[in-house]
């Protein structure tokens, strides 16, 4: 089993960029489970969902909370599903969530995530500029999130960038098949002549 991480700063297109790797993987016969965080079908994750639309940093503290216990929930799925019916597993969202705490604080809990946490085979960081990702933000309609200003945003990804080192980088700003290309090319080593 295959376990990738597909992360980055909200509106970057990591959901449209797993979707794109599992469809990938699908094609060539695998099986795959995607997991999303926050993830929306467990109460742990609806929870982190609903303290992130509120202000504060006790809701930030919580929602953090609430994104651990998420994430080891998800560890543990896959942990059940080893060697069983699934071929690949793609976390939507993983350790890059430190880049969220302040700056004083990311840092010894990105040293902490990696401690603690198993890695992942491959880690894929979706990039795009702020200004991309609050536009991105915005069309879906939906009730922004405290972090989801352009300037929160900016430093956000900022911080994300500073722990990228030893991530396969993909830019989301120019497209999805631009999308498509990178995830086939740096993710999964398949060149433009290997696809008919």
């Amino acid at each position: 089993m295959t376990w990738y991480v597909v992360d980055g700063m909200d509106g970057s297109g990591k959901s449209t960029a797993a979707a794109i790797l599992r469809e990938e993987l699908e094609s060539e016969g695998r099986t795959v489970l995607s997991i999303e965080h926050p993830n929306a079908a467990t109460a742990v994750g609806r929870m982190e969902q609903a303290f992130l639309h509120k202000d504060g940093k006790l809701c930030v503290i919580l929602s953090s909370i609430m994104y651990v216990a998420d994430v080891l929930r998800s560890l543990t799925v896959m942990r059940g599903r080893r060697g069983r019916s699934v071929d690949d597993v793609v976390f939507v969202r993983y350790s890059m969530a430190v880049a969220y705490l302040p700056d004083s604080a990311c840092r010894k809990a990105d040293r902490a995530v990696k401690a603690l946490l198993p890695h992942p085979d491959a880690s894929v960081f979706v990039d795009v500029t702020a200004t991309t990702a609050i536009q991105r933000i915005r069309m879906r309609g939906e009730a922004l999130e405290y972090f989801e200003t352009e300037e929160r945003l900016d430093a956000i990804r900022s911080r994300m960038l500073g722990l990228a080192d030893g991530w396969v980088v993909v830019d989301n700003n120019s497209g999805i098949e631009d999308l498509r290309e990178q995830i086939r090319r740096k993710v999964l080593g398949i060149n433009a002549s290997d696809v008919s």
